[in-house]
């Protein structure tokens, strides 16, 4: 049944407020009025409010004192499409909790975590109103997205006036089996590239008269789905290369076609950099004798937050609260925190569950909700408290 919070004086603030974020529509790059509801809750608390919008972005930049240090709660309010409605018990824009989960789209990726971010800054701000430093949000609507007018532009108009972040706990779902397994102190790097291999057309029953391009590609292809980019090391696993599509042909079967594309990804580590791998890739293309060219897309670089505070005070407070110890990981896809490391700061990602992220039915347990805000705010406590 969909979910009247009115109904019930039992619920908690952050479900309530992941109720309200959750009703919002806001698909990739559309906010929704998800930002102006948090920019409201953070100016009742002495936030001085700065919307940011870049093209069709809107993103918000709110912060608390002027001193440092500067701990940053990093996220989006953006989701991905829902995909067919009739695949959805419930419509997931209208969340429901069955069972003790809330299901909607965005529940877990990433609007409880905003929802928690909140109630934990309203928590410790009412018990520590003088704290010591400075809290902010960044939020923006495009991470799902291109993630050109987000986050990366939000850093770079801070960045030139000189406003530089300490910390950066980002609330990526980051969690495995129960909350707080597993925090992200990095990521690998994202290098993509769109193959053509030319050839020459011709008629199926004339094989000598064309250059069939698949047929050409495919020991090459195989060579870079087998090769070895590196072992990794002590943060990072090995760098993986992986084809996502295939296509080549006019529709007919008795045409040879005259270009093959190829799509692929590589996810790479600390021991890469993008102009290795790309020199690399066109050293094999080239050996196989290849007519080719790579139109590239560098979307993040690799990186690494050490133990240092920011680590420490996370697995304090996880296990303070769960009980239980976490361990670090730099595995997953990218997030924003790619945009925010470069600039020096400490980021880290702590997050609901990840199991039904960008699934039909996705959903957050109620009661992981308010332990994940329980936990941020046991983290301002360490390090602004």
């Amino acid at each position: 049944m969909s979910f009247d919070s009115t109904a019930d004086s039992t619920v908690s603030p952050t479900l309530e407020l992941a109720l309200d974020l959750i009703r919002r529509r806001s698909v990739t790059p559309v906010d929704a009025g998800c930002q102006p509801l948090m920019a409201e809750r953070l100016a009742a608390l002495g936030f001085a409010i700065e919307p940011m919008r870049f093209g069709e972005v809107d993103n918000l930049w709110a912060r608390r004192g002027s001193d440092g240090p500067l701990f940053c709660f990093a996220g989006h309010t953006d989701v991905v499409p829902p995909g067919p409605l009739t695949d959805w018990t419930s419509d997931p824009f209208a969340p429901e909790i069955r069972d003790g989960l809330l299901y909607g789209r965005g529940a877990c990726d990433m609007k409880g975590s905003l929802a928690a971010m909140i109630t934990a800054t309203e928590r410790f701000v009412g018990e520590h109103p003088d704290h010591q430093g400075s809290i902010a949000f960044l939020i923006t609507s495009d991470e799902e997205g291109p993630s050109i007018d987000g986050t990366r532009r939000v850093v770079e108009a801070l960045s030139a006036r000189n406003e530089r972040i300490d910390y950066a706990l980002v609330g990526e779902p980051s969690s495995h089996q129960r909350l707080g397994d597993i925090i992200k102190n990095g990521r690998r790097g994202s290098l993509g590239g769109r193959l053509r291999i030319r050839g020459k057309q011709g008629h199926v029953a004339y094989p000598t008269l064309a250059d069939n391009p698949v047929h050409r590609a495919a020991p090459a292809l195989a060579e870079l789905c087998t090769e070895c980019w590196d072992e990794g090391n002590d943060h990072f696993p090995p760098t993986s290369f992986q084809i996502s599509n295939i296509h080549a042909g006019t529709g007919a079967d008795n045409v040879i076609p005259g270009e093959l594309e190829v799509l692929f990804n590589l996810r790479f580590s600390t021991e890469q950099t993008p102009e290795r791998l790309q020199q690399r890739i066109h050293a094999i293309l080239d050996s196989h004798g290849l007519d080719h060219e790579i139109n590239w897309r560098v979307s993040g670089h690799p990186f690494l937050t050490p133990a240092g505070a920011l680590v420490e005070a996370t697995q304090a407070a996880i296990l303070a609260i769960t009980g239980k110890p976490t361990q670090l990981s730099t595995i997953g896809g990218t997030s924003d925190g790619r945009f925010i490391a470069p600039t020096g700061a400490q980021v880290v990602e702590l997050g609901p569950i990840n199991a039904t992220i960008h699934k039909v039915n996705e959903c957050v347990g109620i009661e992981e909700l308010d332990q994940l805000s329980t936990i941020y705010t046991d983290i301002l406590y360490q390090l602004l408290g």
